[in-house]
């Protein structure tokens, strides 16, 4: 053999070895981590989800939640995770505060943190994604009610848990505006269903019980609304006490053609799903810094810019009645 056929066979053999050593592209491990398991809004979020990593490729989603919306079920999931040394958590947080120690833990192990939907105080994550602005969602589930009481009336609010951070920052955003935006509608209550179904069920009959003059019951949460309207159905109170909030348009379609509710709204759970893992992967991966005034992009949904809190939102709401429910009942 000359020495230039040697030269070119042993060229090629070192590029065949070089090819054999070269690592393969790590898959990179998202949790979807949820407030619990069984609720219509996670389980379109998760096909969201699924949707992004097939688009982004070698991504694996870890969908994983509670059997019921509690903090220490979280906990124990994010404990799980750590030691499955997982990539990126991102959670819909059932307390702001109580998830911090495990999150702060998971983040001092190199794992992406970022919460999404319902956020953790700031130490405890990265950034925060906001299905909307905060502002809007709060004005936009009060002017569900009032724009079918022109002549006002007595609201309740029928939310989710106590500590649940996304509900609270709304309601409270919804009462700030209250008197200038809707001053002929009066607020008597505000109860807390944990977003379990019978517990929502039984705070709904209660508000009815207390408050004989009820015009209209708001329920922020998609589990608390099915609730409230399936009780003015039974009770037959259709047409006299008006139900709305935040609502999966193919969970409440129902109530929209009963009548038991004129209105809902809601932002796209399947987007946010989305959303959140671009953000998650492109952190874990070092494409992009969660830090004040980063644009970090969010697939075919758009475009996002943290603010100073390193917090952003997704979306507006949109509103859901007669003209368009059977369409989108039938895509989440």
């Amino acid at each position: 053999m000359n020495i230039l056929k040697k030269l070119a066979t042993t060229t090629a053999a070192l590029a065949v070895l070089a090819m054999v050593a070269l690592p393969a592209q790590a898959e990179i491990r998202i949790a979807l981590v949820v407030k619990s398991l069984g609720n219509g809004f996670f389980d379109a979020a998760a096909k969201g989800a699924e949707d992004a990593a097939k688009e982004i490729g070698d991504v694996k989603i870890i969908y994983t939640g509670p059997t019921k919306a509690t903090a220490e079920g979280q906990i124990e999931i994010i404990n799980a995770l750590i030691a499955q040394k997982v990539d990126a958590i991102a959670i819909s947080a059932n307390d702001p505060d109580a998830l911090v120690p495990a999150l702060k833990k998971a983040m001092s192990r190199g794992i992406t943190v970022i919460s999404w939907d319902s956020g953790v105080a700031a130490e405890g994550r990265q950034m925060h994604l906001n299905p909307s602005d905060t502002d809007l969602i709060g004005s936009t589930i009060f002017k569900l009610a009032a724009d079918f009481l022109p002549d006002g009336g007595e609201v309740a609010i029928l939310s989710a848990s106590s500590t649940a951070a996304n509900q609270n920052s709304w309601i409270e955003a919804g009462k700030k505006v209250l008197p200038t935006m809707f001053p002929k509608i009066k607020l008597v209550a505000t109860v807390y269903g944990d977003d379990d179904s019978v517990k929502s069920t039984d705070e709904a009959k209660g508000l009815i019980a207390s408050h004989p003059n009820l015009k209209a019951i708001i329920a922020p949460t998609t589990v608390g609304v099915v609730a409230a309207a399936q009780v003015v159905t039974d009770m037959g109170l259709i047409g006299k006490i008006n139900v709305t909030g935040l609502a999966l348009p193919s969970e409440f379609k129902q109530f929209i053609d009963n009548g038991a509710s004129q209105a809902v709204a809601l932002w796209n759970p399947i987007d946010l799903g989305y959303s959140a893992v671009y953000i998650s992967h492109a952190l874990a991966t070092g494409k992009s810094k969660a830090e004040p005034g980063a644009k970090l992009s969010i697939g075919h949904v758009g475009e996002v810019v943290l603010d100073d809190a390193n917090t952003t939102a997704m979306a507006a709401p949109f509103q859901f009645d007669k003209s368009n429910i059977e369409e989108f009942s039938k895509i989440y």
